[in-house]
């Protein structure tokens, strides 16, 4: 009678387990109903203070790209995992979409469109010439027969190359450049305006910049070629912190106050 009964128990708890999973009405996942957040790859140099570098008491990368990309994110409802990369690497990386997007000081041109798009532009720049404070230069026109300082793949070593004698010499990061420039190893360092501003600020009493920037570039957000709705959304996104007044902030923190 107790081997009948309890058998007659399963067998009525196994039906009922039966009739829930039939009707439907098992409860829903955790996520069930909730959208899910696109999650993406941003790859940077973060070799270029103001705009992307590694503090050195927190360990982490930060510069005005990366708060700007911060921003972005948020408007765009995406969630983002920074890649601290060479630049070298980087452009090869966006080529072949390694990475989702890249924001790194980068300067929007055409050739670099032939392997990843790119969003409107964020910030206006341009090159300048970076001596020490006793140096006789004046300008880019004073730099032939002067070894002159620029990371390499930059527009800085093509805006350097198209001056006639001058003896261009390259680095990996530029940081080694203006250490090199405050040594006395070479002549001058070509890179871009706000950069040049951010190392001379910290060492006013060894270098300046001299001359007005003598190109007109644009930086930009590098996305991967095939992937249209990334790129839309932080085209959009974009658009929202510009006229939000962000970018004015970001620039006041890290381009004024030498933060």
């Amino acid at each position: 009678m107790k081997r009948t009964f309890l058998f007659v128990l399963a067998s009525l708890m196994v039906f009922s387990l039966v009739l829930a999973a039939c009707s439907g009405q098992s409860q829903p996942a955790a996520d069930e109903g909730a959208e899910a957040v696109m999650k993406i790859t941003v790859g940077t140099d973060a070799t270029w203070p103001p705009f992307e570098y590694v503090d050195e008491g927190s360990k982490e990368i930060v510069g005005f790209d990366i708060d700007l990309m911060n921003a972005i994110a948020e408007k765009a409802g995406v969630e983002v995992e920074f890649v601290n990369v060479g630049w070298d690497s980087l452009l090869a990386g966006m080529a072949q979409c390694q990475y989702d997007a890249a924001i790194s000081a980068m300067t929007i041109t055409e050739e670099r469109k032939k392997n990843f798009a790119f969003t409107d532009p964020y910030f206006a720049a341009g090159q300048v010439v970076t001596v020490a404070v006793d140096s006789d230069i004046t300008s880019k026109d004073d730099l032939a027969g002067k070894v002159v300082g620029v990371q390499l793949g930059t527009t800085g070593e093509e805006a350097a190359k198209k001056i006639e004698g001058a003896e261009v010499k390259n680095y990996d990061e530029v940081s080694q450049a203006f250490l090199d420039l405050m040594n006395g190893q070479i002549d001058a360092v070509i890179a871009d305006n706000p950069l040049a501003l951010g190392y001379v600020g910290q060492n006013s009493d060894k270098i300046k910049i001299v001359g007005e920037p003598f190109t007109d570039e644009y930086y930009g957000i590098a996305v991967c070629k095939t992937n249209t709705e990334l790129l839309d959304k932080l085209n959009k996104a974009l658009a929202e912190v510009q006229a939000e007044g962000v970018i004015d902030e970001l620039s006041a923190k890290w381009l004024e106050s030498g933060e």
